[in-house]
């Protein structure tokens, strides 16, 4: 029988902590996440126009560079999060349906902790980057869901592969 999965980032006590992550070996590890940009189907339909292109640039190269810096800066941003040496980030950005853009990242590292944050952080910044660069054609773009599609290394694997 399995042993009930419990919160990490409480100590004994019930107050957040860090993690502790010295006792834990040095694998490859990998996490994948998502986040989906959903427009109305007119501004859909200019920016297919468009070639993802606005008035501030390219759309889909200026959301690669911010969900990259983004993953590289996970920990500044997500209180327990260790620093990370990244060795790889790939984001995807592409149409998933008429009025949908679906942002995929993949990230790698070799260390003693996972990347699911650097993933998912990565995604969202993207994200919110498309939102930004598109905001001036419609306020009612929604973004998400976000998920973690899948991680693996470490403890126990999770989902689809990078």
């Amino acid at each position: 029988m399995n042993a009930p999965r419990t919160l990490t980032h409480l100590d004994a006590s019930g107050q957040p902590a860090m993690v502790d992550v010295s006792d834990k070996a040095v694998t490859a590890r990998q996490a994948t996440a998502e986040c989906l940009v959903a427009f109305p189907r007119e501004v859909a339909e200019q920016l297919r126009r468009d070639a993802l292109r606005s008035a501030k640039g390219g759309i889909v190269e200026t959301a690669v560079i911010a969900g990259t810096m983004a993953v590289k800066r996970t920990h500044e941003l997500i209180p327990f999060c260790h620093p990370l040496p990244i060795d790889g980030c790939r984001l995807v950005i592409d149409w998933h349906d008429a009025d949908t853009l679906r942002i995929e990242c993949s990230v790698r590292t070799t260390h003693r902790t996972g990347v699911e944050m650097e993933a998912m952080t990565g995604a969202t910044v993207a994200a919110l980057t498309v939102y930004d660069m598109c905001k001036a054609l419609s306020h009612a773009i929604v973004l998400g869901p976000a998920q973690l599609l899948g991680k693996h290394g470490g403890k126990r694997d999770f989902g689809v592969s990078a």
